[in-house]
């Protein structure tokens, strides 16, 4: 079902308004979760494969749109709530519209990897260090 899931987004409304970030925010942010079953039933690629072709089509849905500026698509582990979440926004990525610390990934595996272990959704605090995000470009190519 998760896998379905994550296809589904890159089929999704999706906002693209630098001077509205928090209509960007409720059009394009998505929490996606598995039961611990389905979770030991998925793979480490096959969920990424998944979100790599999501990524890919909302990059070509953007495009399409012929939106001029950077747009970033990116996911994340949220420990606390166990779900996976990914959101698109007009930022580039070392300017995601988070409240804390962010490190981002080069690989998608470590976020995919920490979701699929995390078996008990708000067991346990989080660690103190900085939210682990994969960032996907979207937007404009750069020059």
């Amino acid at each position: 079902m998760l896998l379905t899931w994550i296809a589904e987004v890159a089929d999704e409304p999706l906002v693209l308004e630098p001077a509205d970030r928090r209509a960007e925010w409720e059009t394009n942010t998505w929490w996606l979760s598995a039961e611990n079953e389905d979770r030991k039933s998925l793979s480490v690629s096959a969920v990424m494969a998944a979100f790599e072709r999501t990524a890919s089509a909302i990059q070509v849905r953007v495009r399409e749109l012929g939106f001029p500026g950077a747009a970033t698509f990116y996911v994340w582990h949220d420990e606390q709530a166990g779900q996976l979440r990914c959101s698109t926004a007009s930022v580039p990525a070392d300017a995601l519209p988070f409240d804390g610390a962010y490190a981002l990934s080069g690989s998608l595996e470590p976020v995919i990897e920490e979701f699929l272990a995390d078996t008990e959704a708000g067991a346990a605090e989080p660690e103190a260090v900085p939210l682990r995000v994969w960032a996907f470009s979207v937007g404009a190519v750069s020059r």
